[in-house]
């Protein structure tokens, strides 16, 4: 018998923290194999429903298995990443970014095959490059020789793709700019925008688009808890759309498990929509079927990246 994880990944140092699960009795031979369902999210730290809505996964996917499920909760993008590539989990959630980067580890023993499709047939998000709303700044130009803040290496959003399309439209991020840093997430970038440590910073924006504008991303949900005023900010830039994330799972699980929560999650907004409110998607959003194809993109971004950081072009 497998040892059990919450011991496997505090002796490796993932920090990631076992949420637990309820005990069930295997009922087949896949689930014997198994015996329980580890999975890896990073916990959202705009986001004040997220134990509702881990505690809401969890009993779905238990039910949809027949197995305990145990939920590892990372603090950072990377604790994810490693907890699958590793093999400590079984299926994680992660935006393209943290895919590629599991890829580019373990190739085949991973594979995406759910992202969420939104109502209006999309299933992307953007980028934002957000300013405070009373500084002068109205265009990415008139940030030539100012301070940025990213959100992680690890994120597609907060870092990897607004640098890809900034050089498409001939700004070299890394010399544009007097001096970047990471945030560490998308609620510390906005706090440390609103505190006046960026001039600008970049954020995730969904629900929405350029033109007609957007409804969800971090600066929307502090200010629905009243942490911040929205009205205090604007997006002067934005790049995208950008894949949704994925849920990925390692191939070398049985295939009846990665059958069984495909099938599970797919149908879960309409199984039991109070769940799907519960874990943050909108209605009329849904799963819809993906492969490794659909990140491809992602993929070259982040290969590109770091060949161009190792061969020094960039810093």
């Amino acid at each position: 018998m497998r040892r059990r994880s919450g011991v496997i990944l505090a002796a490796i140092g993932l920090g990631l923290a076992g949420c637990g699960g309820e005990a069930k009795a295997p009922g087949g031979a896949w689930q014997s194999q198994m015996g329980e369902v580890r999975m890896a999210v990073r916990g959202s730290e705009d986001d004040p429903m997220i134990t509702r809505r881990l505690t809401a996964y969890k009993t779905y996917i238990g039910k949809a298995t027949g197995l305990p499920v145990k939920l590892y909760e990372s603090s950072d993008y990377n604790g994810t990443i490693q907890a699958l590539s590793s093999g400590q989990v079984d299926i994680a959630t992660m935006a393209g970014g943290g895919y590629a980067n599991v890829d580019a580890q373990i190739g085949d023993l991973a594979q995406p095959i759910l992202t969420v499709r939104q109502a209006e047939g999309d299933t992307g998000y953007y980028s934002g490059l957000l300013v405070m709303a009373d500084s002068p700044y109205r265009s990415i130009q008139d940030l030539k020789g100012k301070t940025l803040g990213y959100v992680d290496f690890n994120s597609t959003s907060g870092y990897l793709f607004p640098r890809s399309v900034m050089r498409e439209q001939g700004i070299d991020p890394d010399t544009f700019f007097g001096k970047s840093s990471f945030a560490g997430g998308h609620t510390q970038a906005v706090m440390a925008l609103d505190n006046g440590q960026f001039d600008a910073t970049i954020i995730q924006a969904g629900g929405g688009d350029p033109e007609h504008g957007f409804t969800t991303g971090a600066h929307f949900t502090m200010a629905r808890r009243g942490v911040v005023d929205l009205d205090d900010f604007r997006i002067i830039w934005t790049a995208g759309p950008i894949p949704n994330s994925a849920v990925v799972v390692r191939t070398d699980r049985p295939q009846p498990f990665i059958d069984a929560v495909r099938g599970a999650m797919a149908a879960l907004p309409y199984d039991d929509p109070e769940v799907w409110r519960d874990i943050g998607q909108p209605d009329g959003a849904a799963y819809t079927a993906v492969t490794r194809e659909h990140y491809t993109p992602i993929i070259k971004l982040r290969a590109d990246d770091i060949a161009a950081r190792r061969s020094g072009e960039r810093q």
